[in-house]
């Protein structure tokens, strides 16, 4: 394709994620897997031009951004406490994943060598990031869930990565060194999260001498970037680099950013996360097309391939089940961790943690990255795509369903937040209070400010009534901001009409508009 139908085709992609979108939402199903399914039906609409997928470029291009801003969003302290949870899914569940793969796979197919089986096994075993994400954010799990699931598919790429390198190495040479391949993976752990500290604190350095928005932002996006290639550069583990950098910018935000930069820079996020993440599942759709024509089609693929294909998918299916049900594995540790909770089953959570392991972009880049003459690797491609869909699909098509099912809800932690929302708000009210009592208070003891003295005294006054019974005042609270957003919309109404008779100047209108914009955002949240 020439640059100009390269864009134009570009162009219809980005319009096909809003209409996938949009059925998705309507069905009630996973973006991700309306996306998906958009792009295999464009890969096999005659006419749409052959997409073929750089690996390396695809990695480059869309992990950075989109494991930064998982990261930032990323809640430190339930991350740091559930972290040998994430441990064990990123190292004990994608080695025993690879293992299991690689064992079915040789007993399918003995005439390949076992390594392949297991690079088979390392590209199909870690969930992904983006995935999990897109599916993920759209579900009202308990927070301990999240975390695990969430926190897993953000450092589960480096085992999953060193694993595929050295079962690719030893099918090409033959040899094979534990050693070697534990000292691998410490340095690409190790070193990811050296460089990560590194250009964070970097990062962190110079945003603060910063004083734009924009520049902020961009700083921010060219940190990701700049995060994942220095690690890269080094042989460690750009992911873990990005994570590492995404969760340092994340904890410093609040006192490193100003309140405008902060608002800018989560519109700019979430649009540039949600076209990346969009583009990138219709990408994996139309992958297929490429895939079906190195092995001669659906009709040839399916007589070759079906039944080691489809002992793969359910392998890698069950393999987690097994590993979270087992023994000394997680299933134990979120029983530890839920002691308290009321009305949640550990086999029930356990299950639901255990079928939300989508596979997307790293299996997908993964398996193309595989040298041209390596064993098997027509299977292994097919193989990679399946499980892809029939994770995203059928797994995250049911996820939410199986949540409602298994009654994954936590009354306690839900009442815990509203009792913290509740507190936080009294004592920032509080705060307020007390500075403005002292900003106001004038050395002959009069007021300065007697009218914004007497708000913030009722702000207080209202926010500790709150506190103590939130039941009550709930109505009261939505009713109040209610009536606010009612103000609000007269109050536009009314710069729009003066704008259209030509009584006020537009950058009067934008000023005025942007300050009832942003005192709706307030009151909507705060319902």
């Amino acid at each position: 394709m020439t640059s100009e139908h390269t864009y134009e085709f570009l162009v219809l992609l980005m319009m096909a994620t809003i209409v996938l979108e949009l059925v998705a939402r309507r069905l009630r199903l996973p973006p991700a897997a309306a996306l998906i399914v958009g792009g295999v039906a464009l890969a096999l609409t005659p006419g749409v031009p052959e997409i073929d997928i750089d690996p390396s470029l695809v990695m480059l291009v869309f992990l950075p951004p989109l494991l930064m801003s998982s990261a930032y969003f990323t809640v430190w302290g339930d991350f740091k406490r559930y972290f040998s949870g994430i441990a064990s899914l990123a190292l004990g569940a994608v080695a025993f994943t690879t293992l299991a793969v690689g064992v079915v796979f040789h007993l399918l197919l003995p005439q390949l060598p076992w390594s392949v089986g297991f690079a088979l096994g390392a590209i199909v075993s870690p969930p992904d990031a983006v995935a999990a994400g897109a599916v993920l954010e759209r579900l009202h799990l308990p927070s301990r869930i999240t975390a695990l699931l969430e926190g897993e598919s953000l450092v589960n790429d480096a085992s999953g990565l060193v694993l595929l390198r050295f079962a690719v190495a030893a099918t090409l040479t033959g040899a094979f060194s534990i050693t070697e391949a534990l000292t691998s993976l410490a340095w690409v752990t190790v070193g990811g999260v050296l460089v990560g500290l590194c250009m964070g604190w970097i990062g962190l350095f110079v945003i603060g001498r910063l004083r734009d928005s924009e520049l902020i932002i961009t700083a921010t996006l060219l940190l990701a970037a700049l995060s994942y290639i220095g690690a890269e550069k080094v042989a460690s583990s750009g992911v873990l680099s990005t994570v590492t950098t995404g969760l340092l910018l994340g904890w410093h935000q609040h006192e490193t950013f100003t309140a405008e930069t902060r608002v800018r820079a989560q519109a700019f996020w979430k649009a540039l996360v949600f076209l990346m993440e969009s583009l990138l599942f219709i990408l994996i759709g139309l992958s297929l097309r490429g895939v079906l024509g190195r092995i001669g089609g659906v009709q040839q693929g399916v007589m070759a391939f079906e039944l080691p294909v489809l002992a793969v998918v359910v392998t890698v299916i069950l393999a987690r089940f097994a590993w979270l049900f087992s023994a000394g594995s997680l299933g134990r540790l979120v029983l530890r961790s839920q002691r308290g909770s009321e009305g949640i089953s550990s086999i029930s959570t356990t299950a639901v943690m255990s079928w939300a392991g989508m596979r997307g972009v790293v299996t997908l880049t993964g398996a193309l990255s595989l040298p041209a003459m390596f064993p098997g690797r027509d299977l292994i491609l097919i193989s990679a795509f399946a499980v892809i869909i029939v994770t995203v699909l059928l797994q995250g098509s049911t996820l939410g369903p199986l949540v409602t099912l298994l009654r994954i809800v936590s009354p306690e932690e839900q009442r815990s937040i509203q009792e913290n929302e509740a507190l936080a708000w009294r004592r920032v009210a509080d705060a307020q209070n007390r500075s403005i009592q002292s900003l106001s208070r004038a050395a002959d003891g009069t007021e300065r400010h007697p009218r914004l003295l007497e708000q913030y005294r009722h702000r207080a006054r209202v926010a500790a009534h709150y506190e103590q019974d939130r039941d009550t005042h709930h109505s009261i609270k939505i009713e109040h901001f209610d009536t606010v957003l009612a103000a609000i919309k007269a109050g536009r109404a009314e710069i729009l009409k003066m704008h259209r008779a030509g009584e006020i100047h537009d950058e009067v209108m934008r000023q005025l508009e942007h300050e009832l914009d942003l005192q709706e955002m307030a009151a909507e949240n705060r319902k």
